[in-house]
Protein backbone atom coordinates (compact mmCIF):
# COMPACT_ATOMS: atom_id res chain seq x y z
CA UNK A 1 0.00 0.00 0.00
CA UNK A 2 1.58 3.26 -1.13
CA UNK A 3 1.35 6.47 0.85
CA UNK A 4 0.29 8.43 -2.20
CA UNK A 5 -2.68 6.11 -2.62
CA UNK A 6 -3.75 6.91 0.93
CA UNK A 7 -3.19 10.63 0.37
CA UNK A 8 -5.33 10.51 -2.76
CA UNK A 9 -8.03 8.52 -0.98
CA UNK A 10 -8.25 10.99 1.93
CA UNK A 11 -8.42 13.97 -0.45
CA UNK A 12 -11.31 12.46 -2.42
CA UNK A 13 -13.09 11.57 0.84
CA UNK A 14 -12.73 15.16 2.09
CA UNK A 15 -13.82 16.85 -1.15
CA UNK A 16 -16.40 14.21 -2.14
CA UNK A 17 -15.39 14.99 -5.71
CA UNK A 18 -12.63 13.65 -7.96
CA UNK A 19 -12.12 16.86 -9.96
CA UNK A 20 -11.80 19.11 -6.91
CA UNK A 21 -9.49 16.63 -5.19
CA UNK A 22 -7.30 16.38 -8.29
CA UNK A 23 -7.04 20.17 -8.51
CA UNK A 24 -6.08 20.43 -4.83
CA UNK A 25 -3.47 17.68 -5.17
CA UNK A 26 -2.24 19.12 -8.50
CA UNK A 27 -2.53 15.76 -10.27
CA UNK A 28 -4.53 14.72 -13.31
CA UNK A 29 -8.03 13.40 -12.72
CA UNK A 30 -7.19 10.24 -14.64
CA UNK A 31 -4.13 9.69 -12.48
CA UNK A 32 -6.18 10.21 -9.32
CA UNK A 33 -8.85 7.76 -10.50
CA UNK A 34 -6.17 5.19 -11.32
CA UNK A 35 -4.67 5.61 -7.85
CA UNK A 36 -8.03 4.98 -6.18
CA UNK A 37 -8.70 1.95 -8.38
CA UNK A 38 -5.30 0.52 -7.46
CA UNK A 39 -6.10 0.93 -3.76
CA UNK A 40 -9.51 -0.70 -4.21
CA UNK A 41 -7.91 -3.64 -6.03
CA UNK A 42 -5.37 -4.08 -3.26
CA UNK A 43 -8.04 -3.97 -0.55
CA UNK A 44 -10.52 -5.99 -2.65
CA UNK A 45 -13.32 -3.62 -1.78
CA UNK A 46 -14.96 -0.53 -3.35
CA UNK A 47 -14.18 2.60 -1.35
CA UNK A 48 -16.54 5.08 -3.00
CA UNK A 49 -20.03 5.21 -4.45
CA UNK A 50 -19.63 7.33 -7.57
CA UNK A 51 -22.34 9.56 -9.05
CA UNK A 52 -22.24 12.35 -11.63
CA UNK A 53 -22.43 14.99 -8.89
CA UNK A 54 -20.22 13.65 -6.07
CA UNK A 55 -18.74 10.57 -4.48
CA UNK A 56 -19.55 9.14 -1.06
CA UNK A 57 -17.73 6.61 1.08
CA UNK A 58 -18.81 2.99 1.19
CA UNK A 59 -18.75 1.11 4.49
CA UNK A 60 -15.24 -0.10 3.62
CA UNK A 61 -14.23 3.47 2.78
CA UNK A 62 -15.48 4.76 6.14
CA UNK A 63 -13.52 2.02 7.91
CA UNK A 64 -10.35 2.98 6.01
CA UNK A 65 -10.63 6.75 6.41
CA UNK A 66 -9.77 7.02 10.12
CA UNK A 67 -6.84 4.63 9.79
CA UNK A 68 -5.55 6.39 6.67
CA UNK A 69 -5.65 9.77 8.43
CA UNK A 70 -3.75 8.37 11.42
CA UNK A 71 -1.11 6.76 9.16
CA UNK A 72 -0.54 10.01 7.24
CA UNK A 73 -0.35 11.97 10.50
CA UNK A 74 2.28 9.55 11.83
CA UNK A 75 4.30 9.86 8.62
CA UNK A 76 4.21 13.65 8.92
CA UNK A 77 5.26 13.41 12.57
CA UNK A 78 8.19 11.16 11.61
CA UNK A 79 9.40 13.60 8.96
CA UNK A 80 9.12 16.56 11.31
CA UNK A 81 10.96 14.62 14.03
CA UNK A 82 13.92 14.11 11.70
CA UNK A 83 13.94 17.81 10.85
CA UNK A 84 13.82 18.66 14.57
CA UNK A 85 16.85 16.47 15.25
CA UNK A 86 18.66 18.41 12.54
CA UNK A 87 17.99 21.58 14.51
CA UNK A 88 15.12 23.13 12.55
CA UNK A 89 11.45 22.81 13.41
CA UNK A 90 9.45 22.71 10.16
CA UNK A 91 6.15 21.45 8.93
CA UNK A 92 2.69 22.33 10.21
CA UNK A 93 1.13 22.96 13.59
CA UNK A 94 -2.60 22.18 13.43
CA UNK A 95 -4.24 23.51 16.60
CA UNK A 96 -7.87 23.35 17.70
CA UNK A 97 -9.51 25.31 20.49
CA UNK A 98 -12.85 25.97 22.09
CA UNK A 99 -13.97 29.53 22.65
CA UNK A 100 -12.83 31.45 25.71
CA UNK A 101 -10.67 28.71 27.21
CA UNK A 102 -9.55 29.49 30.76
CA UNK A 103 -5.83 29.49 31.39
CA UNK A 104 -4.84 29.63 27.71
CA UNK A 105 -4.45 32.80 25.64
CA UNK A 106 -4.33 31.10 22.26
CA UNK A 107 -3.43 34.20 20.21
CA UNK A 108 -0.52 35.14 22.47
CA UNK A 109 0.65 31.55 22.65
CA UNK A 110 0.70 31.20 18.86
CA UNK A 111 2.47 34.55 18.48
CA UNK A 112 5.24 33.42 20.82
CA UNK A 113 5.47 30.10 18.99
CA UNK A 114 5.78 31.81 15.61
CA UNK A 115 8.56 34.09 16.85
CA UNK A 116 10.50 31.03 18.03
CA UNK A 117 9.65 28.75 15.07
CA UNK A 118 8.98 30.93 12.00
CA UNK A 119 9.29 28.03 9.54
CA UNK A 120 6.30 26.18 10.95
CA UNK A 121 2.96 26.83 9.24
CA UNK A 122 0.19 27.42 11.80
CA UNK A 123 -3.36 26.26 11.23
CA UNK A 124 -6.15 27.00 13.72
CA UNK A 125 -9.64 25.52 14.00
CA UNK A 126 -12.31 26.49 16.51
CA UNK A 127 -14.94 23.90 17.42
CA UNK A 128 -16.65 22.12 20.30
CA UNK A 129 -14.86 19.71 22.58
CA UNK A 130 -16.34 16.55 21.02
CA UNK A 131 -15.28 17.55 17.50
CA UNK A 132 -11.83 18.58 18.70
CA UNK A 133 -11.29 15.27 20.49
CA UNK A 134 -12.22 13.35 17.35
CA UNK A 135 -9.94 15.52 15.20
CA UNK A 136 -6.94 14.92 17.49
CA UNK A 137 -7.64 11.18 17.77
CA UNK A 138 -7.87 10.93 13.98
CA UNK A 139 -4.60 12.81 13.47
CA UNK A 140 -6.20 15.81 11.75
CA UNK A 141 -5.13 18.10 14.61
CA UNK A 142 -1.78 18.02 16.44
CA UNK A 143 -3.40 19.15 19.69
CA UNK A 144 -6.38 21.05 21.00
CA UNK A 145 -7.37 23.14 24.00
CA UNK A 146 -10.81 22.22 25.29
CA UNK A 147 -12.96 21.61 28.32
CA UNK A 148 -12.72 17.98 29.41
CA UNK A 149 -15.66 16.03 28.02
CA UNK A 150 -14.48 12.44 27.55
CA UNK A 151 -12.09 9.89 29.04
CA UNK A 152 -8.64 9.23 27.62
CA UNK A 153 -8.23 6.42 25.08
CA UNK A 154 -5.50 4.71 23.07
CA UNK A 155 -5.69 7.55 20.52
CA UNK A 156 -6.21 10.46 22.88
CA UNK A 157 -4.72 11.75 26.12
CA UNK A 158 -5.48 14.86 28.12
CA UNK A 159 -3.12 17.12 30.07
CA UNK A 160 -4.92 19.16 32.78
CA UNK A 161 -4.30 22.90 32.59
CA UNK A 162 -6.72 24.59 34.99
CA UNK A 163 -10.16 24.27 36.57
CA UNK A 164 -12.77 26.72 37.82
CA UNK A 165 -16.20 26.75 39.49
CA UNK A 166 -19.60 27.74 38.13
CA UNK A 167 -21.17 31.19 38.16
CA UNK A 168 -24.66 32.25 37.18
CA UNK A 169 -24.97 35.24 34.87
CA UNK A 170 -28.22 37.19 34.81
CA UNK A 171 -29.58 40.65 34.04
CA UNK A 172 -29.26 43.09 37.00
CA UNK A 173 -33.08 43.38 37.06
CA UNK A 174 -33.56 39.62 37.31
CA UNK A 175 -34.81 38.47 40.76
CA UNK A 176 -31.80 36.17 41.15
CA UNK A 177 -29.42 39.16 40.96
CA UNK A 178 -30.27 40.00 44.58
CA UNK A 179 -31.11 36.51 45.81
CA UNK A 180 -28.00 36.16 47.95
CA UNK A 181 -24.23 35.82 47.93
CA UNK A 182 -24.53 32.34 46.38
CA UNK A 183 -27.16 30.14 44.73
CA UNK A 184 -27.82 26.41 44.87
CA UNK A 185 -28.86 24.34 41.82
CA UNK A 186 -32.31 23.91 43.42
CA UNK A 187 -32.76 27.69 43.27
CA UNK A 188 -32.47 27.54 39.47
CA UNK A 189 -34.86 24.69 38.67
CA UNK A 190 -37.57 26.98 37.25
CA UNK A 191 -35.29 29.26 35.23
CA UNK A 192 -34.94 29.40 31.45
CA UNK A 193 -31.28 28.98 30.51
CA UNK A 194 -29.18 30.27 27.65
CA UNK A 195 -26.46 27.74 26.88
CA UNK A 196 -24.17 26.33 24.25
CA UNK A 197 -24.89 23.48 21.88
CA UNK A 198 -24.34 20.07 23.55
CA UNK A 199 -21.11 19.55 21.55
CA UNK A 200 -19.41 22.30 23.54
CA UNK A 201 -17.47 21.40 26.66
CA UNK A 202 -19.00 23.98 29.03
CA UNK A 203 -22.52 22.78 28.18
CA UNK A 204 -21.63 19.17 28.88
CA UNK A 205 -19.97 20.10 32.16
CA UNK A 206 -22.97 22.20 33.22
CA UNK A 207 -25.41 19.43 32.32
CA UNK A 208 -23.36 16.95 34.36
CA UNK A 209 -23.21 19.26 37.40
CA UNK A 210 -26.98 19.84 37.46
CA UNK A 211 -27.67 16.15 36.87
CA UNK A 212 -25.41 15.28 39.81
CA UNK A 213 -27.43 17.71 41.95
CA UNK A 214 -30.68 16.06 40.83
CA UNK A 215 -31.95 19.22 39.11
CA UNK A 216 -33.48 19.23 35.63
CA UNK A 217 -33.07 22.57 33.92
CA UNK A 218 -34.72 24.06 30.87
CA UNK A 219 -32.36 25.25 28.12
CA UNK A 220 -34.60 27.43 25.98
CA UNK A 221 -31.97 29.19 23.90
CA UNK A 222 -28.95 27.38 22.39
CA UNK A 223 -26.04 29.25 20.82
CA UNK A 224 -22.65 28.44 19.34
CA UNK A 225 -20.68 31.47 20.47
CA UNK A 226 -19.99 33.32 23.70
CA UNK A 227 -21.05 36.76 22.47
CA UNK A 228 -24.54 35.55 21.50
CA UNK A 229 -24.92 33.93 24.92
CA UNK A 230 -23.98 37.17 26.68
CA UNK A 231 -26.24 39.24 24.41
CA UNK A 232 -29.27 37.08 25.19
CA UNK A 233 -28.64 37.24 28.93
CA UNK A 234 -28.07 40.98 28.64
CA UNK A 235 -31.55 41.28 27.12
CA UNK A 236 -32.99 39.36 30.11
CA UNK A 237 -34.13 36.46 27.91
CA UNK A 238 -32.63 33.89 30.24
CA UNK A 239 -29.83 33.12 32.67
CA UNK A 240 -26.57 31.27 32.00
CA UNK A 241 -24.50 28.89 34.13
CA UNK A 242 -20.94 29.31 32.90
CA UNK A 243 -17.27 29.09 33.93
CA UNK A 244 -16.48 31.78 36.47
CA UNK A 245 -14.15 33.80 34.22
CA UNK A 246 -17.04 34.55 31.82
CA UNK A 247 -18.24 37.17 34.33
CA UNK A 248 -15.44 39.49 33.19
CA UNK A 249 -16.64 39.44 29.57
CA UNK A 250 -19.77 41.51 30.21
CA UNK A 251 -19.56 43.85 33.17
CA UNK A 252 -23.21 44.87 32.81
CA UNK A 253 -24.38 41.42 33.97
CA UNK A 254 -24.71 40.19 37.54
CA UNK A 255 -22.59 37.15 38.44
CA UNK A 256 -23.47 34.93 41.41
CA UNK A 257 -21.49 31.85 42.52
CA UNK A 258 -23.36 28.54 42.32
CA UNK A 259 -22.65 26.52 45.45
CA UNK A 260 -22.79 22.77 45.72
CA UNK A 261 -21.31 22.15 42.28
CA UNK A 262 -17.68 21.84 43.37
CA UNK A 263 -14.64 23.97 42.71
CA UNK A 264 -13.63 22.25 39.47
CA UNK A 265 -16.79 22.00 37.36
CA UNK A 266 -15.00 23.21 34.24
CA UNK A 267 -11.61 21.59 33.66
CA UNK A 268 -9.47 22.92 30.83
CA UNK A 269 -7.20 20.34 29.19
CA UNK A 270 -4.79 20.01 26.30
CA UNK A 271 -5.87 17.11 24.09
CA UNK A 272 -2.97 15.24 22.49
CA UNK A 273 -2.34 11.96 20.68
CA UNK A 274 -0.23 9.29 22.44
CA UNK A 275 3.34 10.44 23.22
CA UNK A 276 4.89 8.48 20.35
CA UNK A 277 2.48 10.13 17.89
CA UNK A 278 2.79 13.68 19.25
CA UNK A 279 4.44 15.93 16.68
CA UNK A 280 7.55 17.99 17.47
CA UNK A 281 5.51 21.15 16.82
CA UNK A 282 2.89 20.10 19.38
CA UNK A 283 5.59 19.33 21.94
CA UNK A 284 7.19 22.71 21.28
CA UNK A 285 3.87 24.51 21.77
CA UNK A 286 3.21 22.62 25.02
CA UNK A 287 6.63 23.72 26.27
CA UNK A 288 5.34 27.32 26.26
CA UNK A 289 2.67 26.29 28.78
Amino acid sequence: MELRHLQHFVAVAEDQHFTRAAERLMVSQSGLSASIRALERELRAPLFVRTTRRVTLTEAGRALLGEAERILAQVRTAREAVAAVQGVLRGTLALGTEQCIAGVHAAGLLAAFRRRHPEVEIRLRQAGSLDLAEEVAAGRLDLAFAYRSRADSDQLRSVPLTAEPMALLCHPDHPLASAGPALAPDDLAEEVFVDFHPDWGPRRATDAAFAAAGVRRKVGLEVNDVHSLLDLVDENLGVAAVPRHFRHKRESLSAIPVKGTGESVYETVALLPPPQATSPAARALMAFL
